[in-house]
């Protein structure tokens, strides 16, 4: 009986130095929300983690899920661009082109969802690739806010030779370009100069907001990505409200909330390469009449919606962190990561002590 007491209380001892080993690292582990409206950013920020701090590369089998997905958002894009096209009354620089459009569009949402192989791509590659090159389709690309299509289709239409090679295989910036909407929450965990940092991504349309909720015990800080780009687009739910507007609804209801009060909120005003091709072609004042400084300078309007989320914070002793990203550059994420990195943990440097 006292030998097998013995083996027990090394058993309990054991599970207990496991727990306590874990309970250790937990104490240690950062914690980090992503939240932000659909398509600001975040999922593309997840990668960019995996391709700084993780494995570098994707595994074989991502990489050949994000080929089809590839091929998907393609298709996708050009029956967003072909439809819109005929709404605008935009007439084809060729006529002849108009006899392909069929080929394009038999494509349901349904087929897209199932995915796209290769064989089917590579039948419909030329035509997308065609119309790409007609003038028609450049107009209505170019009045895009008045509609809903994914910013980096232009990225994968000018690669569609390269796309609708046999031996396709996506490399990292094809990765970072493809875009797959988030359903529900997804987490990943990286070790960062030997400190785990678990980041939590979750989808941002209204339709998965309520799962946000579910995140919000434990958390050492939120990154709220913003799609700065967006002050002239509609969100897709209503097609009315500002994609801006929204955005600073949400980062309103975020910081100012009581459950938030001890966790550092970090704004990312993302896709900045793409605001600075916009500033000079959408005068920003057709949207925001208070916009007060110089329209066509990138750096006024910058400060100006940052201010818009600056300024629904209550709590106006409490430091306000923001930074110009661009999702899609994995040198600008590095930078700035690292400099996110050092203020969380300075400020969590004393609990961390403590722990």
């Amino acid at each position: 009986m006292v030998c097998c007491f013995g083996k027990k209380d090394e058993r309990t001892k054991t599970i207990e130095k496991e727990l306590h080993k874990e309970r250790k690292i937990m104490r240690r582990q950062i914690n980090l929300l992503l939240l932000g409206s659909g398509e600001s950013g975040k999922s593309t920020f997840v990668k960019q983690m995996h391709i700084i701090h993780g494995a570098g590369e994707f595994t074989a089998d991502e990489v050949r899920a994000y080929r089809q997905q590839i091929y998907q958002n393609a298709i996708s894009a050009m029956r967003v661009l072909l439809d819109a096209r005929n709404k605008l009354g935009i007439a084809w620089e060729d006529p002849k082109r108009q006899v392909e459009v069929e080929k394009v569009m038999r494509f349901t949402v349904g087929d897209l969802l199932k995915g796209i192989d290769f064989t089917t791509f590579v039948e419909v590659a030329p035509i997308i690739s065609d119309f790409w090159n007609d003038a028609a389709i450049r107009k209505t690309y170019e009045q895009r806010n008045l509609f809903q299509i994914s910013d980096s289709c232009q990225y994968f239409f000018e690669h569609i030779p390269r796309i609708a090679m046999p031996d396709f295989y996506p490399t990292n910036r094809d990765i970072l370009f493809c875009r797959k909407a988030t359903r529900g929450i997804s987490e990943h965990i990286f070790e960062i100069n030997k400190i785990p940092f678990r980041f939590i991504d979750v989808g941002g349309q209204r339709s998965q907001r309520q799962k946000w909720f579910q995140c919000f015990t434990d958390i050492t800080s939120i990154l709220f990505m913003v799609a700065s780009n967006e002050y002239d687009q509609v969100i897709l739910e209503d097609r009315r409200t500002n994609r801006v507007v929204e955005s600073r609804s949400v980062f309103e209801t975020i910081v100012n909330n009581r459950a938030f009060s001890n966790v550092s909120i970090i704004l990312f005003m993302n896709k900045n390469d793409l605001l600075q091709e916009k500033v000079p072609k959408s005068d920003i004042r057709q949207y925001f009449t208070d916009f007060t400084g110089d329209h066509t300078l990138v750096r006024d309007v910058q400060f100006f919606l940052v201010d818009k989320f600056e300024a629904s914070r209550r709590d106006r002793a409490r430091p306000f962190f923001y930074h110009f990203t661009t999702a899609v550059d994995t040198e600008n994420i590095r930078r700035v990561f690292r400099d996110v990195r050092e203020s969380i943990l300075e400020q969590n440097l004393k609990t961390l002590m403590m722990q």
